[in-house]
């Protein structure tokens, strides 16, 4: 098992993001029970708070590509059938029932797409055209989709993309037709370079990493307006993930290069200001956190590590 320690900061310096720390978080070492379900690279996890289910994405040959765990740390079962390459994955549950969302970013006959399925693996709906790499003009044609948020309304918020000639947020009725669509490839502001990661919190904000050009950005759900950014937390490494804490007072953000998770405050309505780190996770050397997800019940933050082809779970002190 991998120890965390955690960086003690002494004295306070008013031109820096950072406060005195605490120590927030302490590694679970007994999640999962048996770790050697882990057979590939885990890009991505997802949490069913209300079922106590957890959802991995990992890739490779001849791997399952969904595994499912208890939130315990039990394994209970795994699926594979039109999955090619996950990279983000996201768990929907509605008054009638749940589904997991996948973004596949394969170059094959899957690839290239956003997919629903029920939680036992059943193909239930296909955004983009499988097999086929976008353009930036059709709002479904996507390229390397990095990541999904979905709405309890069914709408859904989709980063597009890892890497592909996409650079842009779109926001799609639960009928999946485009409400607004944001970003280009570039620096400027509602510009992306490898939007990685969204979220949205109960304010009406949707916050993007933008991975490359080592910022985060804030647009209006309703509008798509651009709010704000982020960016003097991450002069050593990009965002990779953001996600909220069950109260939604800090977010939760990968840093995959450095091998931390930074937790920064939350700002409440209003100007989105400038990020504050108030406490970090230092993961091991060639952890390479890369998605995030948090248990909204408990509290509790689960890391998909490329690096130690693992997810470790963490829990709130």
């Amino acid at each position: 098992f991998f120890f965390l320690y955690f960086q003690v900061l002494k004295g306070f310096d008013y031109s820096s993001p950072w406060k005195g720390q605490q120590q927030m978080y302490k590694l679970d070492i007994s999640w999962p029970k048996i770790p050697e379900y882990f057979t590939g690279q885990t890009f991505c996890v997802a949490v069913d708070s209300l079922h106590g289910l957890v959802y991995v994405g990992q890739r490779g040959d001849n791997v399952p590509k969904v595994l499912v765990f208890s939130e315990e740390g039990y394994f209970l079962y795994s699926w594979n059938n039109t999955v090619e390459m996950p990279h983000g994955i996201f768990v929907l549950n509605t008054a009638t029932d749940s589904s997991v969302w996948i973004t596949d970013v394969g170059t094959g006959k899957y690839g290239h797409t956003v997919k629903q399925y029920s939680p036992s693996g059943k193909l239930m709906q296909i955004l983009g055209t499988p097999g086929n790499a976008g353009s930036s003009l059709i709002p479904l044609q996507f390229d390397q989709p990095a990541e999904i948020f979905v709405e309890e309304s069914g709408d859904l918020y989709v980063v597009d993309g890892d890497g592909g000639m996409n650079n842009r947020l779109l926001k799609l009725s639960n009928d999946y037709k485009e409400i607004w669509l944001t970003g280009t490839n570039g620096t400027g502001i509602g510009q992306f370079k490898i939007p990685h990661s969204v979220t949205v919190d109960p304010f009406g904000r949707v916050w993007v990493a933008d991975r490359d050009n080592k910022r985060i950005q804030v647009f209006d759900k309703v509008t798509g307006e651009w709010l704000g950014s982020w960016s003097s937390c991450f002069s050593e490494d990009g965002p990779y993930s953001v996600r909220f804490t069950a109260d939604y007072k800090y977010l939760i953000v990968a840093q995959l290069n450095i091998n931390r998770l930074a937790i920064l405050v939350a700002p409440p309505v209003g100007s989105i200001g400038d990020c504050v780190m108030v406490s970090t996770v230092q993961l091991a050397d060639e952890t390479k956190p890369h998605l995030v997800d948090v248990d909204m019940k408990s509290g509790a933050v689960y890391v998909a590590e490329i690096g130690a082809q693992q997810v470790q779970k963490y829990i709130p002190l």
